[in-house]
C-alpha cells in the first residue's frame, strides 16, 4: 500500500514538474515577444495541470497573449472568465484593467460594459484601489448604462465620479449635461428643473472649452455638446439662440442633417419662416436622399400654411405621401407581417442594400451608434477567426476549435442584441411614418377651411400677392455673396439657403 501511495505521488510530482515546465517555457516565450507560442504553452497548461495555483496563473497569461496578438475581442472572452471568478483569483485586478483596455479598443459599447455594470456592486471595495484611469472608464462605462436605464440618480453619481484627468472626462461630462436635462429626470419642481437645464448648460459649455489633446472622440463629443446646447435653448424658447447653436454644427458632420431638421424648427418658431425654409431645402438636397426625415415635409407644409400659401402647402403634403406612403406599405409588411425571431431581423438589416427595406430606413436603423458598434465587432470576430484558423500550431493542441466555439457563441448573442435593435427601429420608423400621415390628414383639412374661408370672404389672394415685392435676403457680412437658386445643388452652397416669402393671409 505505501509503494502505492508513493507511486501516485511520484505521478503526481512528476505531472506538475512537467506543466510546471510548459508554463516556465510559456513565461519565457511572453517575456521574448513570441505570444503565438505563449498562448500555445499556457492553453497546454489550463487544461493539463492540476496545481490550481498554476492554473490560475496560465489563465491570465494566456488571456493576455491573445491581447499582444492583437486579439481583443478573443482576449475580452478569457479576461471576462478572471473577472467572473471575483477576487479570490490572484490576477482578478489585473484581468479588470485588461478587460477595460481591450473594451475602450473594440469599442465596446454592449458586452463588456454590461459585465462590469453586473458586478459593480459585488466588487466596488475591491475595484476601489484600481488605477484611477481604469476606474474613471468603469465609472464612465456604467454611468452610460444606468443613464440608458433611466436611473438618472445613479448615472450622475458615476459620471461625477470620472476626473479632469481622465481620458474620458468629457465624454462623462456630456453625458452628465444630457442626464441632468433629461425630461424625465426625477425633480421636486419646476424651478429644480429650470436649475437642472442651467446647470446643463454650463457643462455643455465647459464640453466645448475642454480642448486637452489626445483626447479620443473629442471632435465628436464638441459636436454632440453643440447640438445639445440648440435643443436646450429650443425648449425653454429660446429660439434665437438655439438657431446660432444649430448653425455651430460643422457642414457634412455626421449630425449635420439633425442639426438642419431641428433649426428649421428653431427658425420657424422664431417667426424666419424663410430660414425655416431654407433650412429644409437643404435637408432635402440630393446628397440627403437617404435621410429619413418624414417630418420635415410636414414642417414645410406648415410653414407655407402659416403663410397663407396653400397651393404650396399642399404640394409638401404630397411630397410626403410619394415618398413615405410608400415606404409605410413595405414597413408594415414586415412589422405586422408573420412572427420573426431576432436573427431573421438581424438578417433583414445585416445588408447595405435591400428589396425589403426601404433605403432611407435601412440607412437610419443601420447608423444607430449601438448597431454601428455591433456590426464592427462582427467584423472584428471574423478577422479574429481567420487569424486563429492560420496558425497551424494552435491547431495541432485544439486551441483554434475552442476558440472559434467561443467566437461564434458570442456572435450569436450580438446578432440577436442587433435583431431586437432593427425590430424596435423598423417598429419606430413604421409608426412614424403613421403618425405623420395622420398629421398630414389634419393639415390638409385646415389648409381647405383656411381656403374655403378665403373664398367666402372673397379674397383675391392672386391679386395680393402680385401687389408684394421679394427682396433678397439680408447679408450676413460684406463678404458674403448671393446667388440665386435655380434648381441646382450646389456642394458649397447647401446649407446656407434662405427663402424670401410672400404671404398670401389678408391684413387683419
Amino acid at each position: 500500500m505505501r509503494s502505492l501511495v508513493l507511486a501516485f505521488a511520484l505521478l503526481a510530482a512528476s505531472a506538475f514538474g512537467q506543466d510546471l515546465a510548459t508554463y516556465n517555457k510559456g513565461l519565457s516565450a511572453y517575456n521574448n515577444g513570441s505570444f503565438d507560442d505563449s498562448a500555445k504553452m499556457f492553453y497546454e497548461v489550463t487544461n493539463t495541470t492540476t496545481d490550481n495555483d498554476l492554473r490560475l496563473k496560465a489563465e491570465y497569461y494566456l488571456a493576455s497573449s491573445f491581447q499582444r496578438l492583437n486579439l481583443p475581442f478573443t482576449a475580452s472572452i478569457y479576461f471576462s472568465g478572471i473577472v467572473k471568478a471575483g477576487p479570490s483569483h490572484p490576477f482578478h485586478l489585473k484581468a479588470v484593467e485588461g478587460l477595460v483596455t481591450v473594451q475602450e479598443q473594440l469599442n465596446d459599447d454592449l458586452l463588456i460594459p454590461n459585465l462590469l455594470n453586473n458586478l459593480y456592486d459585488k466588487y466596488a471595495d475591491t475595484w476601489a484601489t484600481l488605477p484611477i484611469e481604469v476606474l474613471s472608464r468603469i465609472n464612465y462605462l456604467i454611468g452610460r448604462i444606468s443613464y440608458r436605464k433611466q436611473k438618472f440618480e445613479d448615472a450622475k453619481g458615476f459620471l461625477e465620479a470620472v476626473p479632469t484627468d481622465s481620458t474620458v472626462y468629457h465624454k462623462a461630462q456630456y453625458l452628465l449635461g444630457i442626464t441632468l436635462s433629461h425630461p424625465n429626470y426625477p425633480v421636486a419642481s419646476d424651478d429644480a428643473r429650470r436649475k437642472n437645464t442651467e446647470q446643463a448648460m454650463e457643462i455643455f459649455q465647459g464640453v466645448l472649452r475642454y480642448n486637452s489633446p489626445n483626447r479620443k472622440d473629442l471632435e465628436e463629443t464638441h459636436q454632440l455638446a453643440t447640438l445639445a446646447l440648440g435643443r436646450l435653448n429650443y425648449n425653454i424658447g429660446e429660439y434665437a439662440k438655439s438657431v446660432e447653436w444649430y448653425e455651430k454644427i460643422p457642414r457634412y458632420s455626421q449630425y449635420w442633417d439633425a442639426a438642419l431638421f431641428e433649426n428649421g424648427f428653431a427658425r420657424f418658431q422664431n417667426d424666419d419662416l424663410g430660414g425655416g425654409l431654407g433650412s429644409l431645402q437643404a435637408l432635402h438636397a440630393p446628397q440627403f436622399t437617404a435621410a429619413f426625415q418624414p417630418e420635415s415635409w410636414v414642417l414645410k407644409s406648415t410653414i407655407y400654411y402659416f403663410s397663407c400659401l396653400y397651393p404650396e402647402a399642399k404640394a409638401a403634403l404630397l411630397e410626403f405621401e410619394n415618398l413615405y406612403l410608400p415606404m409605410a406599405e413595405k414597413l408594415k409588411a414586415v412589422v405586422e407581417g408573420e412572427p420573426k425571431d431576432l436573427q431573421a431581423y438581424f438578417k433583414l438589416v445585416d445588408t447595405a442594400d435591400s428589396d425589403v427595406i426601404p433605403r432611407p430606413v435601412l440607412v437610419s436603423v443601420r447608423s444607430n451608434d449601438r448597431m454601428i458598434n455591433v456590426f464592427n465587432m462582427m467584423k472584428e470576430i471574423e478577422s479574429e477567426k481567420q487569424t486563429i484558423d492560420g496558425n497551424q500550431s494552435w491547431r495541432s493542441v485544439k486551441l483554434s476549435a475552442e476558440l472559434g466555439t467561443y467566437l461564434d457563441q458570442n456572435r450569436g448573442a450580438l446578432e440577436n442584441f442587433a435583431g431586437n435593435e432593427a425590430k424596435k427601429g423598423l417598429i419606430s420608423a413604421y409608426k412614424t411614418v403613421k403618425g405623420f400621415a395622420d398629421q398630414a390628414e389634419i393639415i390638409r383639412f385646415e389648409i381647405a377651411k383656411a381656403e374655403k374661408e378665403v373664398a367666402e370672404k372673397g379674397i383675391n389672394q392672386a391679386a395680393l400677392l402680385a401687389k408684394q415685392t421679394i427682396y433678397r435676403p439680408k447679408m450676413p457680412s460684406e463678404n458674403w455673396n448671393y446667388w440665386k437658386f435655380e434648381g441646382e445643388f450646389w456642394r458649397d452652397e447647401i446649407g446656407y439657403y434662405q427663402y424670401t416669402l410672400k404671404r398670401g393671409c389678408p391684413a387683419e
